[in-house]
């Protein structure tokens, strides 16, 4: 039966041309793959080899990549794709990019995964094995996205599919907290006149697809003052009270279930010893919305509550005589909103892919690298590359491979459905 599927729903899998109106699927979508002998054996060589996506997957898993440091993994993914044929080089910002020349050079499609992870430098990222399950922090997220990247390639290179557009295997830095999308906002800059398309391998699963971009900012509030001993300085206006004194104040801010909007306190740090009255402290604050507005007021909230525990702090200081508290609240990372038209010919594509592997997915906003192509207007989404994972961002993250070949499979139709085949090769 998914043998049939194949043949009949892929002669729809090819790009829009401008002047044609998007609507279904079938009318939007133009061209003819047809029963292309060398998608069949694309798919065959995913099937077939699903155990060396897993082994590529903790391979890479325990090569540490915190954001800013990801350059041991990214030789490791460098060399995976010099080994599926492709040309290979790391930009200035330290993404790998391995080019799959089209018929075409002035149309570009991009598949991307990040290689940062979210774990400090130390943290052991050795992964253990419960029977077929995977665990270690950072296997599923993104270990699952890099090895449907290198897989997906590998394929491609195995079955000599000759693409229409030019594809691009990007393995990216920065997605993760701070690094603030620094990597995919490079690739969309250099490659945005010619950028077609973007699909995102983030995680494992296949149940949905992000078409939303969720806005957010990263704020930091640092407050200073002068410091001293816990036992002869008691009384001086210290920092991490007036830090404590705002953080209760903001975690009371109401926020509405619609448009549904968040916020952590995410880090605090200060001090240099526990009978030192603090210089210093510090905290990070992540806040999100569908709505701009919303974030606005977060932010607004935030820095009157700094204001306000900054002032509640020196008003109960005894001893003002050696210094006052200063304070500033300062902005780490913007991650900009957006959202795929519904007749876009990237989700038809999807829709076409889930149809051939038996799949259902439904519509879901997140935050991912596809925010920034996303909010410039250009046609992105963001997938799971199969199989299942749980646990994401904590020492106790676990995947499970059963099922990745469905994902891979979505995946690669997916790609070719916006790159396009071209004809068979003669063998």
């Amino acid at each position: 039966m998914k043998a049939f599927l194949v043949c009949a729903i892929i002669p729809f899998l090819m790009p829009v041309r401008p002047s044609v109106a998007n609507g279904s699927t079938r009318s939007a979508l133009s061209g003819q793959i047809g029963d292309n002998k060398e998608v069949r054996a694309a798919l065959a060589w995913l099937t077939s080899n699903v155990n060396w996506a897993s082994e590529q997957q903790a391979r890479l898993t325990e090569i540490p990549a915190p954001s800013f440091q990801e350059s041991e993994r990214g030789a490791a993914v460098k060399a995976l794709l010099v080994a599926a044929g492709l040309n290979v080089e790391v930009d200035g910002t330290g993404n790998v990019i391995g080019e799959l020349p089209g018929a075409s050079d002035k149309e570009i499609v991009v598949l991307a995964a990040h290689l940062d992870t979210v774990f400090p430098v130390g943290t052991d990222v050795k992964v253990r094995r419960d029977g077929e399950r995977l665990l270690a922090p950072g296997i599923s997220d993104n270990g699952t996205g890099l090895a449907g990247l290198v897989a997906i390639a590998r394929a491609i290179h195995e079955a000599q599919i000759a693409p229409r557009r030019t594809v691009l295997f990007v393995a990216d830095v920065g997605e993760e907290g701070e690094g603030n999308l620094r990597g995919i906002r490079a690739i969309v800059d250099a490659y945005r006149s010619g950028l077609k398309a973007v699909i995102v391998l983030d995680g494992a699963s296949t149940d949905h697809v992000t078409t939303k971009a969720l806005a957010s900012r990263r704020l930091e509030a640092v407050i200073t003052g002068p410091g001293g001993h816990s036992w002869s300085d008691f009384g001086m206006p210290n920092p991490i009270n007036a830090l404590v004194r705002a953080a209760v104040r903001f975690i009371n801010t109401k926020v509405p279930a619609s448009p549904r909007t968040t916020f952590n306190l995410g880090q605090i740090e200060g001090g240099t010893s526990v009978n030192s009255i603090p210089f210093e402290a510090h905290l990070k604050v992540d806040v999100r919305s569908e709505s701009e507005g919303e974030l606005t007021r977060l932010e607004n909230a935030l820095r009157e509550c700094i204001a306000a525990g900054v002032r509640d702090e020196m008003e109960s200081a005894r001893d003002r005589s050696k210094g006052k508290l200063e304070w500033k609240l300062q902005l780490l990372g913007s991650r900009p909103g957006g959202e795929l038209a519904a007749d876009s010919p990237l989700l038809a594509a999807l829709r076409a892919a889930d149809a051939i592997v038996g799949n259902e997915s439904r519509v879901e906003r997140s935050s991912t690298d596809a925010n920034v192509p996303l909010s410039l207007g250009i046609d992105a989404i963001s997938i799971g590359a199969g199989g299942t994972g749980g646990g994401a961002h904590s020492l106790q993250e676990w995947y499970d491979p059963a099922g990745r070949d469905l994902g891979l499979k979505r995946a690669l139709l997916t790609l070719l459905g916006v790159a396009g085949v071209g004809p068979e090769r003669s063998r």
